[in-house]
């Protein structure tokens, strides 16, 4: 397939520069942020170098889900579409979060009093919400009408994967709690919150593993994916639309409807790993705070006196 798809798209289909050459501005604000321009927020401390990997490394994970061959590879198959959607919402949002030091969403918060931003924050920044919307617009947005529509709609199907990205950070935020003190859920409802979100995109997934047939004309009817590759490459790409002129797709070792179940496997185990690790970042920041409460211990007070008779 590796082949197939370097021999018959370009270089601006599979590599995407127009996405790289915007994700390195936006390293080099984040860089200048942490940098030369720390000095203008108050209570600003060096970000550690974990902190400024988590970002380049949030960076790199979004052009693989937004950009790279795998963009044109999920228009092939679902199961790298689903790839895609792994990389853009459950590996680089969470890694942003992490790589963003406190003092900016400090800033943030101090700029939004007072104003319509702080009233909608408080509407929108709540766990319910949190765990509702990204859920509801994954499952809605891998329904088949839905899919096929957004598809072969450039400007409306990159609208719904803004809006995703910014339910995914709404999610992501009270898993991680970046900000202590401004976190509406303690450490063991935390950690419910993170199971509830699990069980909540179990039924999408459900439903494109055990589908009787393949589901998405997108990769099963020659006309509909001439018609995405169309809209979705960029401009002045070449697009092979003798490709599916046989009427199967020659890129796919394997037919649409074990592609299919292998995408939901995938989102399923993929999600589950994920929040298996911030299950564990919770827990270890639980113990942390519990071992403080407790104060030290008898062998961590310094023997700075002796006793003499």
């Amino acid at each position: 397939m590796l082949q197939q798809l370097f021999t018959n798209f370009g270089f601006r289909a599979l590599w995407t520069p127009e996405l790289i050459v915007i994700l390195i501005f936006v390293g080099f604000l984040y860089f200048r942020l942490v940098g030369k321009w720390r000095n203008r927020f108050v209570g600003a401390e060096p970000v550690s170098t974990s902190q400024k990997t988590y970002f380049i490394l949030g960076l790199f994970a979004l052009y693989l889900g937004w950009g790279s061959p795998l963009y044109v590879a999920g228009h092939l198959m679902i199961s790298f579409h689903m790839a895609q959607m792994v990389f853009a919402y459950f590996i680089a949002v969470p890694l942003f979060i992490l790589g963003m030091p406190k003092w900016v969403f400090h800033a943030i918060i101090q700029k939004a009093k007072g104003t319509i931003f702080e009233r909608v924050g408080k509407l929108f920044f709540s766990p319910l919400i949190g765990v509702l919307f990204f859920n509801f617009l994954f499952s809605v947005y891998h329904l088949p009408n839905i899919f096929d529509f957004l598809m072969k709609n450039i400007v409306l199907h990159s609208g719904y994967e803004m809006l995703m990205f910014v339910a995914a950070t709404l999610m992501w935020w009270h898993m991680i709690a970046p900000i202590p003190s401004k976190a509406k859920l303690s450490d063991l409802r935390r950690m419910g919150y993170i199971f509830a979100n699990g069980i909540l995109i179990t039924p999408a997934c459900a439903l494109i593993i055990f589908a009787p047939t393949a589901m998405y004309s997108v990769y099963t009817d020659p006309n509909t994916w001439a018609t995405v590759m169309a809209f979705c490459l960029p401009a002045g790409a070449e697009i092979p639309y003798n490709l599916f002129s046989s009427g199967t797709n020659p890129f796919s070792p394997i037919n649409p409807r074990s592609d299919q179940q292998l995408a939901g496997i995938l989102m399923k185990i993929m999600q589950e790993i994920t929040y298996g690790f911030t299950l564990g970042y919770v827990f270890k920041q639980w113990i942390k705070k519990e071992k403080q409460s407790e104060g030290p211990s008898i062998s961590d007070i310094p023997a700075t006196h002796t006793i003499k008779n």
